[in-house]
């Protein structure tokens, strides 16, 4: 059984097509196929059920993904300390985050601290990220709210009140604080379902038996204020991401359960490199440094 059989066998377990998971391995289909035929040889049973390129893991083959998963993951975390201790090149830091925010302040602490640090950030969707943290792609997740799943820690590092963001010029711009209902017949810009901010609100609307008229859609929480501002429509959005925007007005929520949990979250047993530790260092301080000066 070769190492080469295995990381062949679970790009073919993901993507369950043959000629797709040829592509993403930069490999001939012919190539892929003998691999795969010559595991299932050494074992002595087939592991996929095949319909045309179509294949999906029968029983022995879900058996043997997840021992073949812990292997694989057991020898990059080797890869990785050998390679922290040699002190080679610097390893980049894997990001995934649903609540970026605060993310520019602690890259940009994180660079001082550690100036020849490399690092990735996606932004994802609370159910990218936790696939994500699953399959070992990222060092850490910075999300609201926390993802529930196994193999995967979870420290909250924040609670962060929902406002409401408005043009000086709107008719509330005046008050100090509203409640969800009365926002009806408003036009609001917003990020898109499976984000966690909008998620919380879509369901708090829902106990209400309400919802809001969204006009703008989207996957960059940071134009939300310039869409404001442009008088496009309101936002709901953390009070973490409140920004200094003379033209914008803020009011508070009136709603107990319009707050959000940031969790810090990574993979058990996985190695982190000390760019990585160094990370969440810096992740911890910062917020512990926000809830001192509340």
């Amino acid at each position: 059984m070769e190492l080469l059989q295995l990381q062949y066998l679970m790009t073919v377990a993901r993507l369950e097509h043959m000629t797709e998971a040829a592509h993403a391995l930069h490999v001939t289909q012919s190539s892929l196929s003998k691999t795969i035929r010559r595991l299932e040889e050494d074992l002595g049973v087939p592991l996929f059920d095949r319909t045309g390129r179509r294949l999906r893991l029968n029983e022995s083959g879900k058996i043997f993904v997840r021992r073949a998963e812990k292997a694989l993951f057991e020898l990059e975390q080797g890869r990785r300390e050998v390679q922290d201790l040699s002190d080679r090149a610097e390893e980049t830091v894997k990001l995934a985050v649903t609540a970026g925010s605060r993310l520019p302040a602690i890259l940009s602490e994180f660079r001082k601290r550690r100036p020849g640090a490399k690092f990735h950030v996606q932004m994802q969707t609370t159910r990218e990220m936790q696939e994500s943290l699953q399959r070992n792609e990222v060092d850490f997740a910075l999300s609201s709210p926390p993802v529930q799943g196994v193999g995967i820690g979870c420290r909250i590092v924040h609670r962060d009140p929902l406002i409401l963001a408005v043009p000086e010029s709107h008719r509330l711009a005046d008050r100090a604080s509203i409640e969800l209902v009365q926002l009806q017949g408003e036009s609001l810009v917003g990020v898109k379902k499976g984000y966690g901010t909008r998620d919380l609100v879509d369901q708090v609307c829902r106990s209400k038996g309400m919802s809001l008229d969204y006009v703008y859609e989207g996957d960059e929480p940071t134009r939300l204020l310039a869409l404001v501002e442009a008088g496009i429509g309101l936002a709901i959005l953390p009070e973490t991401a409140r920004g200094r925007h003379e033209s914008v007005c803020y009011l508070r929520l009136e709603e107990a359960d319009l707050s959000r949990e940031i969790a810090l979250l990574w993979t058990e047993g996985r190695y982190h490199s000390q760019a990585a530790e160094q990370f969440r260092a810096v992740v911890l301080e910062h917020f512990e440094k926000m809830a001192e000066e509340r």
